[in-house]
């Protein structure tokens, strides 16, 4: 890769000119000052190669050519993985990464690599020690994170098209973070203070776009979601926005999980374009297993955290709907959806669990969470023994790792049951799913964003002639389940039986085996049995259980009762513990 200047000199002229172009993105972004020189760094300098298209004078990225990709993906076994496209036909990477360069270049690679053992594979309590301890600070943390996004996502051969935006001010809030540590060192804080956390681009957030991945709503402004303001309360740092399956993969049929027409196609960091990432959370899932963050946000309706979670060797909670507002979320279902964390342990995942919590009156299905101060902390080492697992008979006969970790379990001293699967239907949950997003979309278009001009789109029908305007952009896997919303004429009074029948039937499924054996949880694999737990409003989580010959990762999947959340903490704790599965990607270490 050719430079255009050499390092010192570019990173002086990269600094001035940032200093006034910026100023478009953010009035509060810092810029490297003018004499400063970056230190020696192993960051992409900017290019201008000559087998790009048209690429900007001082470009970080270019695009290049991806025809080889496409045509080796062309016979790949999972039909939803022989892709039309990977890069974004759509996103200038340049627009995302530019503006924070002079920033990320102050980190020298010497302490890149010191600060990588204090970070990668630590939980959030053991950061915050160091940081406490003066190892590292808060500003030292972001620029770490921001670093590894660039390294990997600027890299054509790493890149995993998750980071769709960033936001401007993050160095800036991290500085104020470690003012605020060292005006009070001794302040009670929640442990989200001063974490990095990535959102997933269907969750409003003032300052960035919210787009669902999709080109009507590529201007959406909006202010925060109510879960995004409550992060900021406690401290947590916003760092940016990651990719989707676009509409929350209810769009296409069939078509790539982790596709969307802002972000292109997500791709696995276990293995890229080789195993799917799980959607609809996708960038989530990508972003937390290759190290961008402390955390992330996913939401789901049906599988949308507990799938790329698994896919991604990561943990992930999809919990009641009510325990965390839906307000300023671009919806499908107001029956099924919630947001969840992911993160890459459960300690994680229940601070930043907690971090979330607030009863919002605004939204309708929200209920008031008391479980009480540092609920989430850990339970007593062994707490395995007496334990009573409900397992299912078919994944015992079928699949091999469940089957060793249900061993592990009972050479522990739990208590494994084994049942066959309940018979219970899901008839009509596409009607359901049709008819709760036809209503909830048009509500969020119409109270949630903040340039009307720019986003011009108010229903479902808006958005399907949107799209057929310009297909091969818009919408090259098509949108089928877009127009299947439009198709579906079930009236009200059918609708309303669909759902009272649907719930129930989850209900069922779960409840049988539960009151047979007076059973803690059931254990799944990764998604298998998401429809059911969304129906039955039963709380999930999935950790890392291991991986396949292939080196496909597998999650195991815990459900407990409804409001039972606090027990799947204490499970999930206890498994993790006994069995702790997973491992980084390799090249992402």
């Amino acid at each position: 890769m050719k430079t255009l200047l050499p390092g010192s000199i570019l990173g002086m002229l990269l600094a001035l000119l940032f200093l006034s172009s910026c100023k478009q993105f953010s009035g509060n972004s810092e810029t490297a000052p003018a004499e400063e020189v970056a230190p020696e760094t192993s960051l992409p300098e900017p290019t201008n190669t000559e087998e790009v298209v048209s690429p900007p004078e001082g470009a970080l990225w270019n695009r290049y050519d991806e025809s080889e990709e496409l045509a080796a993906n062309a016979e790949h076994p999972e039909a939803r993985m022989r892709y039309k496209l990977i890069q974004s036909r759509v996103l200038d990477k340049n627009d995302v990464f530019l503006p924070l360069y002079p920033e990320v270049q102050k980190l020298a690679e010497a302490e890149y690599e010191r600060l990588k053992p204090m970070v990668l594979g630590k939980t959030i309590l053991e950061v915050q020690q160091a940081i406490q301890s003066n190892a590292f600070s808060y500003e030292d943390l972001t620029r770490f994170f921001l670093y590894r996004i660039y390294k990997f996502e600027l890299n054509n051969t790493t890149t995993l098209n998750t980071v769709i935006a960033l936001n401007l001010d993050v160095i800036q809030e991290a500085k104020r973070r470690d003012a605020t540590l060292k005006a009070d060192p001794g302040a009670t804080r929640h442990p989200i203070f001063g974490m990095p956390v990535l959102l997933k681009d269907n969750i409003n957030t003032e300052g960035m776009r919210t787009t669902a991945g999709a080109i009507a709503l590529q201007e959406n402004k909006t202010g925060d979601a109510y879960i995004v303001q409550r992060l900021k309360e406690k401290g947590a740092l916003i760092l940016g926005k990651v990719n989707l399956s676009e509409w929350a993969y209810y769009m296409c049929s069939g078509c790539p999980v982790g596709y969307s027409a802002i972000g292109g196609q997500t791709l696995n960091p276990y293995g890229r374009r080789k195993f799917e990432t799980g959607g609809s959370s996708s960038g989530s899932g990508t972003a937390m297993a290759a190290g961008y963050a402390m955390g992330a946000v996913g939401t789901e309706t049906s599988g949308s955290i507990l799938s790329p979670s698994s896919q991604n060797s990561i943990v992930g909670l999809k919990p009641k709907v009510g325990m965390l507002s839906r307000n300023g979320i671009v919806p499908i279902s107001g029956t099924l959806d919630t947001p969840g964390p992911m993160t890459r342990t459960v300690t994680d995942a229940a601070i930043l669990m907690d971090a979330l919590l607030g009863y919002d009156i605004l939204d309708p299905a929200a209920f008031n969470v008391n479980w009480g101060d540092k609920w989430y902390e850990k339970p007593t080492p062994n707490a395995i023994g007496g334990l009573r697992f409900g397992v299912f008979k078919s994944l015992m006969d079928s699949d091999p790792l469940y089957r060793q970790t249900v061993g592990n379990l009972k050479n522990a001293g739990a208590k494994i049951i084994e049942f066959k699967e309940p018979e219970a239907e899901q008839e009509g949950f596409l009607t359901l799913l049709n008819l709760d997003m036809k209503k909830a979309l048009p509500q969020y278009l119409s109270s949630q964003i903040l340039d009307t001009v720019a986003v011009n789109v108010r229903s479902v029908e808006d958005v399907v002639a949107f799209n057929q305007q310009d297909p091969e952009l818009r919408m090259p896997y098509g949108q089928e389940r877009l127009e299947g919303i439009l198709a579906d004429k079930t009236s009200d009074e059918e609708f309303q039986k669909i759902r009272k029948a649907l719930m129930a039937g989850g209900r069922q499924f779960f409840d049988e085996p539960w009151e047979a054996h007076q059973l803690d949880g059931i254990l799944s694999v990764n998604n298998k049995h998401a429809g059911f737990a969304a129906t039955a409003q039963n709380p999930a989580i999935t950790i890392p259980m291991g991986y396949r010959e292939s080196g496909e990762p597998v999650g195991l999947t815990i459900i407990v009762r409804g409001f039972q959340l606090p027990l799947a903490f204490q499970l999930a704790y206890a498994i993790e513990a006994l069995q702790p599965a997973r491992k980084a990607p390799v090249g992402y270490e």
